[in-house]
Formats: structure tokens, C-alpha cells, sequence
């Protein structure tokens, strides 16, 4: 019997030791527990780092990031208008000689910008020697038959002359006055210096000139050619009333007016967007395509325009004024839209995202409302915002680890 009460006196004694036991280590587990998680707690990085992206100067540059404040833009609705820069047919030239002639000398290359009147080029031929010295002996004939004719004329008068010598004298006189005036003119044609040819002086070439004010566009001569009467030699064009001249399909010419904006981008200046107004709306189709020629007057031109480059335009057709962004400017996430805000401290760049909603866009630009209010002079990316976010992403991920 008392064998049996140390048994179990024993038995409850081990219970309560082991019970003991398993509550200290759990109470140090749960303090370890405790301490790794404030440890953990400490070593996380904020949300605030997370929202934002730093760049050097040097990596702004090398990305070509562009960055302005938000404005407003037409989007709501447009028509497609491709076509080509030309310009009205009075400032288009082409020079040509009225005489056959061979080339002495070209004054001027492709590209050069001349005057109205300036020489660009000396012709010579025996023909141009010729018509001076015609124009000499006739004038200084017609001088020898006016003194005869007026002679003639006293006598006659005087009731002493011969009726038929005056009539005579007259007939010659007045022959070799229209020969003369011919000539002249055709001196005048030729830019010859009349009056230096009435003292004897005779020109052995003649000087081409620029009909218009404009620049040289094409050269069609070499030195030493002969060329022939009326050949087109030199073009010359004034690109100062370079136009727009686009063809609008028949499905859309109903929504086209005089006053409208046009925007427009040409090859030749690349990332560049130009803008123009209808001032005219053809009235007949064209047969292939079925389309009606509209012409612009560009408002901000830039660059080498050239008549005859192709350009890609659209016709606004809404007046009705969005803040809009640069599709590139915009990056979605989810099943939502960001853009970028954009500010310089120092040398370095810092970008922040902002929640966007994307109510309207076109082939580059996107219409857009802000979740929250922003300043009118704030700054936001207009490209690269896809690079922006992947950025941004990444940070977050190295920052979890």
C-alpha cells in the first residue's frame, strides 16, 4: 500500500516538471517570435520610397526624356487628311532663254536663295551679237531717214516739194522706226543695256535672272551646253507660302470647313508637329481616289519645308478643348492608368506616379482626368513612362527581398 502512494506521488511529480518545461520554452519561443518581428518591422523600407524614381542628368539625357506642364488639345474627333506640301503656281518659276544660246558660266547651285532680278547665269552665241548690231544699224538708219523725212516734210509744206518724195520719205521713215522698236524689244527680252548699244558697245553674253524672290530647286544645265529656245533650265520656288494641299475621302468631306486646324508631321522633321487652318475647300472630286483637295496655310513654320514632301495630317473637326498627354506618357498597371510627375533637384530627377482615367485618345494622345487636383505649372513626363514604371518596379521587388 504505501509502495502504491510513492508511485503515484512520483507519477504526478514527472507531470507537473514537463508541464513546467513545455510553458518556459513556449513562453521563449514566443518572445523570440516577438523580437524577430519588431527586427523585421525595422528593417522595412517605407511606401514613400517605393512611389518614386530617381535619375541622373545624364540618364535624363541619354533617354531623351521630354518633360513639359500639361496643356489642352483638340482629340475629341478628327479626319484622316494625308497630302503634300506645294505651293500657289505665282511663286513657282522656271527660267528658260528666248534665244539659242551656249552656257558660259552657272552663278548659282541647288539651295541657294536669289533675289528677283539677280543673275544666275551668262549665255553667249553669235545670234545675241547679231541681233545688237541689227539694232544698231537700224537705229542709226532710222536717224539718217528722219532728218530726210523732215527735210522732206519743210519742203513739202512750203509748197516747194514734191508730194511723191515727201510720201516716199515718210513710208521709209516710218518703216525703219517699227524696225528699230522691234529690235528693241527684243534687246528689252534679252536684258540688253539699250543705251550702252545706241554708243557702240555690244554685249557678247547675256545674263539669265531670277524671275521671282525664292531658292534655286533645280539645275538643268551644264557649262558649255547649248540650249535650245524656251527650255526650262532653273527652278525657283518660294517656299516663304509653302501650303498644305490634302485629299479628304468623299465619306468625309461633309465634316470639313474653311477655319478648321489641321496637324500635321512631315519626314524632315521628326518628332515635330506642325499645325495649319483651312482657308480652301475644293469643289470637285477626284477621280482616283474619289477625294477632294483642302489647302492649309501653315502656322508654325519650322525647319526645310519642301514642296512636294508627303504628309501624314489629321482635320479637327470637335472645337471642343481636353487636357491631354502624350500616349507615351502613360503606362497602365493593372486595371488602372499612370502618369508621371517630374521634378529637378540639383543634377538628379525624381518622378512620381499619379493615377490618371483615360477618357478619349487618338493615335498619340491620350485625354485624361486627374483623381486628385494638380497645379497648373506641374511638370509631367511625355515619354518613357512604360521605362518609368518598370523602374519603379523593380525597386519594389529588391526593396521585399
Amino acid at each position: 500500500m504505501k509502495n502504491s502512494m510513492y508511485k503515484i506521488l512520483f507519477i504526478l511529480l514527472i507531470t507537473i516538471i514537463a508541464g513546467c518545461g513545455s510553458k518556459q520554452s513556449t513562453d521563449k519561443n514566443d518572445k523570440h517570435e516577438h523580437d524577430h518581428a519588431n527586427e523585421h518591422s525595422h528593417d522595412e523600407p517605407s511606401d514613400d520610397h517605393a512611389e518614386e524614381i530617381t535619375l541622373s542628368n545624364n540618364q535624363f539625357e541619354a533617354l531623351q526624356m521630354k518633360v513639359d506642364t500639361i496643356g489642352k488639345r483638340n482629340i475629341s474627333d478628327y479626319v484622316e487628311a494625308n497630302g503634300t506640301l506645294e505651293v500657289p503656281p505665282q511663286n513657282e518659276a522656271s527660267v528658260t532663254s528666248v534665244v539659242g544660246a551656249n552656257v558660259t558660266s552657272i552663278e548659282v547651285i541647288e539651295g541657294d536663295e536669289v533675289k528677283k532680278g539677280k543673275i544666275i547665269a551668262y549665255l553667249s552665241h553669235p545670234n545675241i551679237i547679231r541681233v545688237q548690231t541689227d539694232f544698231l544699224n537700224a537705229y542709226s538708219n532710222r536717224e539718217f531717214l528722219k532728218k530726210d523725212y523732215e527735210r522732206q516734210k519743210k519742203l513739202y509744206d512750203a509748197g516747194v516739194g514734191s508730194g511723191m518724195n515727201f510720201q516716199k520719205a515718210e513710208a521709209a521713215y516710218l518703216a525703219s522706226k517699227s524696225l528699230v522698236n522691234g529690235l528693241e524689244a527684243q534687246l528689252k527680252i534679252l536684258n540688253i543695256n539699250i543705251a550702252a548699244v545706241k554708243q557702240g558697245n555690244i554685249q557678247q553674253k547675256i545674263g539669265l535672272r531670277s524671275p521671282i524672290d525664292g531658292f534655286i530647286q533645280k539645275v538643268d544645265i551644264k557649262t558649255g551646253q547649248y540650249v535650245e529656245p524656251q527650255t526650262e533650265l532653273f527652278e525657283v520656288v518660294n517656299t516663304h507660302h509653302v501650303h498644305a494641299d490634302l485629299m479628304v475621302f468623299e465619306k468625309d468631306i461633309h465634316k470639313v470647313k474653311e477655319g478648321q486646324k489641321v496637324r500635321f508631321k512631315v519626314q524632315s522633321l521628326p518628332g515635330e508637329e506642325l499645325t495649319a487652318e483651312i482657308y480652301s475647300v475644293g469643289k470637285t472630286f477626284e477621280e482616283n481616289p474619289k477625294a477632294v483637295h483642302i489647302h492649309a496655310e501653315i502656322e508654325n513654320k519650322k525647319g526645310n519645308l519642301i514642296p512636294g514632301m508627303y504628309i501624314q495630317g489629321r482635320v479637327e473637326t470637335d472645337n471642343t478643348k481636353v487636357v491631354a498627354l502624350p500616349s507615351s506618357g502613360i503606362v497602365k498597371e493593372g486595371d488602372s492608368y499612370y502618369a508621371f510627375t517630374a521634378q529637378k533637384k540639383g543634377d538628379k530627377w525624381t518622378f512620381s506616379p499619379i493615377e490618371v482615367i483615360i477618357n478619349n485618345e487618338d493615335a498619340e494622345w491620350s485625354a485624361i482626368t486627374f483623381l486628385d487636383t494638380v497645379s497648373a505649372n506641374t511638370r509631367f513626363v511625355f515619354n518613357n513612362a512604360y521605362y518609368l514604371m518598370a523602374e519603379m518596379k523593380k525597386g519594389e521587388a529588391e526593396h521585399s527581398h
